[in-house]
């Protein structure tokens, strides 16, 4: 009878977890459904990502941090990353519809803010640069993503609907619908079609097009020197 009591008692405790989840989280549960092709329904997301569960605890902290309840929202920030992988700073603010794919890795600093609908993949850090007071982290504008491992990094604005690669390094302001990729980032598209928020394959190598950049460079030069031999001009 214990056993099954407790078997019970798990039950209705998931059951009042899931429908407080479905109630308070539905923008964030929908941009999972719509960005993650592997998501199945919606239970299995409320209680299998990580990134949900941070992202729920994070609503919670904040709100503690507002309430000046600054080192018991740190402490249970830091129970939720021990658990998730994912470190959000109680006092970021984060809008809705943020989607975290898969999670592990991801630092989200204290003065950072985050628009709607942001999509965000393992190792994203959204950090500061140095030991300086106020606002030391990024703003990210809404519809944005951020690829696997990318940093953005200090005081700095990332456009709506930019995608920034995977490995980038941003540390300066990134335009609207601006895609940027390499180290440091550079603005490989702007204002041209919009990106699908899940294909990294497109996305421009930077090492590629700097090589194609040189390769253009020796066949002017090659061509130059064979005009300069056929005039005469030739050493």
């Amino acid at each position: 009878m214990g056993f099954i009591g407790f078997i019970f008692t798990l039950f209705l405790i998931t059951l009042a977890f899931s429908l407080l989840a479905a109630v308070f989280f539905a923008e964030e549960i929908k941009s999972t459904r719509e960005k993650d092709p592997a998501a199945g329904g919606y239970l299995q997301i409320i209680l299998l990502y990580p990134g949900l569960h941070a992202l729920m605890a994070h609503r919670i902290n904040h709100r503690l941090w507002k309430l000046k309840f600054q080192f018991l929202a740190r402490l249970l920030s830091q129970i939720v990353r021990f658990i998730t992988g994912i470190e959000i700073h109680p006092g970021a603010q984060i809008g809705k519809g943020l989607f975290i794919d898969h999670g592990m890795g991801v630092v989200i600093g204290e003065t950072t803010i985050v628009g709607d609908d942001v999509t965000l993949f393992q190792g994203v850090t959204l950090g500061g640069t140095g030991k300086e007071c106020g606002k030391r982290h990024p703003t990210i504008g809404n519809n944005v993503v951020i690829g696997a491992g990318a940093k953005v990094l200090g005081n700095i604005t990332v456009g709506d609907s930019s995608y920034i690669g995977a490995n980038a390094v941003i540390l300066k302001d990134i335009p609207n619908n601006a895609t940027v990729v390499g180290v440091p980032g550079r603005v490989a598209k702007h204002e041209g079609k919009k990106v699908d928020s899940l294909d990294h394959v497109h996305i421009a190598d930077p090492v590629m097009v700097h090589m194609r950049d040189l390769i253009k460079r020796v066949k002017h030069l090659e061509k130059h020197e064979e005009n300069q031999g056929e005039n005469g001009d030739g050493i």
